[in-house]
């Protein structure tokens, strides 16, 4: 489901090598006058499944999958194990990349700033505990390692995962964005309580610069006690303020010299948006209902559509259904990558870790109950009841798919009880608290209980998830595949079905099957990049090691 193919679209790259701007359609070369770009690439594939050129990693890898038949009368099962070979064309040419925040003046918007910066001068500062240095801890791509292979004398090797492919360096990337309030990046990140005071102190100077651009402001969407800060609003109908939002892309776009933009909407979470035939179920509709102002078109989808139309990937941030009919068929059709929906940072992917374990290991959950209390500005827009229907449903439904996948717990149609509370709690700030209470049924009836609390720093959790989305968001636009049942190289599906492992509620093509589960998530980003270089999918089954040497084995029953 990862990989159906959309014909790419073209885009404009840029060289680091040559410190140029060339032009190029995605699946086609182009010859540039430069050192190779893969020299200095610190991780070569030996395999004759490889090659590097000057602009590309040419990879195949032979895809297993199998086919099952089920029987439901007969009660069995034909299994037909299938191969397919699939070639996969990488543009090593990293772009000179910026992002656009929507909610750059909140907690998220001003640390995923303030973190680059503090990054790229190398900031420490002092604490309690003694000096902390700036770091990218908690980021996929930047902080975590995958198995490479084995060692000549077989010590398993690891490798930072952002070697596997060229990526984009966090340091390099570009900020610009908007914000319903009007506080400079200093001031906003202030009044966030994110980051110890004495780093404060040092970015302080560096974020003074930047100031959010007018931002879409529908009251209604978002709760009341958002009004204090609303200070800095697009003026206009909904067309007038799409067109100001395309015109903000391109401006960020030349100003900066830029090669892509990714936008992300970081900002408040907000009600649902009802979806209607003839108001957002088709693009035509949904363009038609902008036009005439309707005031069930959300500003995250105005946003969506803004960044389809300039042909920057989106990725939904929050809870509510930015996506609705319209704006998924309009994505399709602009072969605009879309990602979503809700940062799964804290409690959540804490569930869709424990879930995963205790089904998996033939432990029925019977009730999940989840409570949280936060003091930041998202926890004071989640009081409002509409607002935190949208959080819950994407809370909820983290589970489903581990429920289902074993008939021999659950029925079908049968479920645990699971119950998300949020309160607004203003003392503890940005320090969220999670409490969960897991009670499920074990052997011979018996009851366990697993109780946790986490105390979550909630925007520093945040914060390396955006840095991962954009970055993985940016490499699936330079990569493209095909296999003998397709003509040319294509790029993959834009409902970016691989974001998966950062997000609450998956956003995934149509028919495709939705995996919650953290480490399915993760193994599918770890085996595509490996496809990238030509390396099989990561087995784990270590059959080197499975294999005692002749003389020591013993044989019940026999004297050999």
């Amino acid at each position: 489901e990862l990989i159906r193919p959309i014909t790419p679209r073209k885009r404009r790259l840029r060289n680091p090598s040559a410190h140029t701007s060339i032009s190029q359609t995605q699946g086609t070369e182009t010859s540039i006058a430069s050192s190779s770009l893969m020299s200095s690439f610190n991780l070569k594939v030996n395999s004759p499944n490889v090659t590097y050129t000057e602009t590309h990693i040419h990879s195949s890898v032979i895809y297993e999958t199998a086919q099952v038949i089920k029987d439901d009368q007969k009660g069995t099962f034909t299994v037909t194990p299938q191969k397919k070979t699939y070639q996969f064309k990488t543009d090593a040419r990293v772009p000179k990349l910026g992002v656009m925040l929507v909610g750059w003046g909140g907690n998220n918007g001003t640390t995923v700033t303030a973190g680059v910066i503090a990054n790229q001068l190398g900031m420490t500062w002092d604490t309690r505990s003694g000096p902390q240095a700036s770091n990218y801890f908690g980021s996929l791509t930047q902080a975590s390692t995958v198995r490479l292979g084995v060692s000549p004398d077989g010590q398993e090797i690891f490798v930072p995962f952002k070697n596997l492919v060229p990526l984009v360096e966090p340091n390099d990337l570009s900020f610009d964005g908007w914000d319903i309030s009007s506080y400079d990046l200093s001031r906003a990140m202030a009044r966030a309580q994110v980051f110890e005071y004495g780093l404060q102190v040092q970015l302080a100077p560096h974020l003074k610069q930047f100031k959010p651009r007018p931002a879409v402001y529908f009251p209604d969407f978002i709760a009341a006690n958002q009004k204090d800060r609303a200070d800095n609003v697009l003026q206009g109908s909904k067309q007038e303020q799409l067109n100001q939002i395309r015109a903000d892309i391109r401006d960020f776009k030349s100003r900066k010299n830029l090669d892509k933009i990714i936008v992300l909407w970081t900002a408040n979470t907000e009600r649902f948006s009802d979806i209607r035939a003839g108001l957002n179920d088709t693009a035509e509709n949904l363009l038609k209902s902008i036009e005439k102002n309707e005031s069930e078109v959300s500003p995250s989808t105005i946003y969506a559509v803004a960044s389809i139309l300039e042909g920057c990937s989106y990725i939904n941030g929050s809870p509510q259904n930015t996506f609705v009919p319209g704006a998924i068929e309009l994505a399709i059709s602009h072969k605009v990558f879309i990602g979503g929906d809700d940062f799964k940072s804290g409690q959540t992917k804490i569930k869709s870790v424990l879930v995963d374990y205790l089904v998996g290991a033939g432990i029925k959950p019977l009730a999940i109950v989840s409570y949280n209390h936060l003091g930041n500005n998202d926890g004071k827009n989640l009081s409002a009841p509409e607002q935190f229907r949208s959080k819950e449903i994407s809370k909820t439904n983290v589970v489903d798919d581990m429920v289902a996948s074993n008939s021999i717990l659950y029925k079908k149609g049968e479920h645990p009880d699971h119950v998300v509370v949020i309160k607004y709690v203003p003392s503890v700030g940005d320090s969220k608290r999670a409490m969960d209470e897991y009670t499920s049924e074990i052997f011979m009836g018996g009851r366990n209980t697993l109780v946790i609390h986490n105390t979550c720093e909630d925007s520093l959790l945040a914060t390396p998830l955006i840095y991962d989305l954009v970055l993985l968001t940016e490499f699936c636009e330079r990569l493209t595949f095909k296999n003998d049942e397709m003509d040319e190289f294509e790029g993959l599906h834009p409902v970016l079905s691989l974001l998966s492992y950062l997000l609450k509620a998956p956003l995934v093509p149509e028919g495709t099957p939705l995996v919650n589960a953290l480490f399915r998530q993760r193994a599918c980003i770890e085996n595509l990049f490996r496809a990238c270089i030509g390396l099989a999918p990561e087995s784990n089954m270590l059959l080197e090691h499975k294999r005692a040497p002749f003389s020591t084995l013993a044989v019940c029953g026999s004297d050999r």
